[in-house]
């Protein structure tokens, strides 16, 4: 038998809280101690339409099941009044292989693991006394990551800057009155840099916005938008610049995230090796050492990830008696 979810059952059953952190914490771990199977990432490009799907799947040793993902993000569908992602996961026996069941997530998973991933890079990575963000980009993940960045650290004050100055001020707009703080709209990438402590950029961007000389000391930033080989946000001198340089994957980043840039430039070698964040998540000496150090996470986003929220979503789901078995 298998157990089909909804949409709406499923964000019933998962929302953006801190309930969630040691859940991905655990799985960032599993992946550092080299305890999961996890295969490359395929990505089909859809050039014609901006968008593109990507499947990705992991396998945590010792766990009862696993799972596989689609997501889909197709960047010009704002415009025609849909969301940018989409997708569904689905969940295997580990023993069998037989399916478990299916979770037509649309997409809403995904963002919420890829939130939490970046509230789980600034707690261990950040100054802890850290209280104002700079946001690059304005969209669904711009909002997440904000919400989710509230759950560890204490932020006052959130900058947001964006290509779209239209998109930013319907960003603006529409946040400050679902988050207690001050939201400031930017007129460039580099004064937003200039007034943050943290930065996060999510933006599918294709050339690098953030400059290296614009970096200052104790910032911490989380680039969360190279998840593809063309998709770069940061100088690829500032992987070089930065005190600490930690990737989710290193054989993930290496030919998908910022990493791939800064390889090719020739400005690290492919063969440096990098703690990844789950070894910071053990071990915090790994990290940031001081106030001063600059630390970069780059998060490409990974099939652990969705393996831990996808049995999560089940396992709350099968409790609260949720979902339609099907032969």
């Amino acid at each position: 038998m298998t157990l089909v979810l909804t949409s709406n059952e499923i964000k019933k059953c998962v929302q953006l809280n801190g309930q969630l952190i040691p859940i991905i914490e655990d799985a960032f771990k599993s992946l550092a101690l080299g305890k999961t199977t996890m295969p490359p990432i395929l990505r089909l490009d859809i050039e014609k339409y901006h968008g593109e799907s990507d499947v990705k799947a992991a396998y945590i040793d010792g766990l009862d099941s696993y799972a596989i993902k689609v997501a889909s993000g197709f960047f010009n569908n704002p415009n025609l009044g849909l969301p940018s992602s989409n997708g569904l996961m689905i969940l295997l026996d580990s023993k069998t292989g037989m399916l478990k069941s299916v979770l037509l997530d649309k997409g809403y998973l995904t963002d919420v693991r890829t939130a939490i991933a970046g509230a789980i890079a600034a707690k261990h990575l950040s100054n802890p006394e850290s209280s104002n963000v700079g946001i690059i980009g304005a969209g669904v993940q711009a909002k997440m990551q904000l919400e989710a960045l509230l759950l560890v650290r204490n932020i006052k004050t959130a900058y947001i800057w964006s290509r779209d100055s239209k998109k930013t001020n319907t960003f603006v707009q529409n946040i400050k009155d679902k988050i207690n703080i001050k939201i400031i709209e930017c007129e460039s990438p580099e004064q937003t840099v200039n007034l943050s402590e943290i930065l996060i950029t999510c933006t599918p961007s294709k050339s690098p916005i953030i400059k290296s000389e614009w970096l200052k000391k104790g910032l911490h930033i989380t680039a969360m938008g190279s998840d593809a080989e063309m998709k770069n946000e940061l100088d690829p001198k500032i992987i070089k610049d930065c005190d600490y340089y930690i990737p989710d994957s290193q054989s993930q980043t290496s030919i998908l995230g910022e990493l791939n840039h800064a390889i090719k430039a020739g400005l690290v070698s492919a063969e440096k090796k990098y703690n990844e964040l789950g070894s910071v998540i053990i071990n915090s000496n790994l990290g940031r050492r001081n106030i001063n150090d600059v630390t970069v996470a780059d998060l490409t986003g990974t099939g652990v990830q969705d393996t831990a929220i996808a049995r999560h979503t089940y396992k709350i789901s099968a409790d609260k008696g949720f979902g339609i078995m099907i032969e």
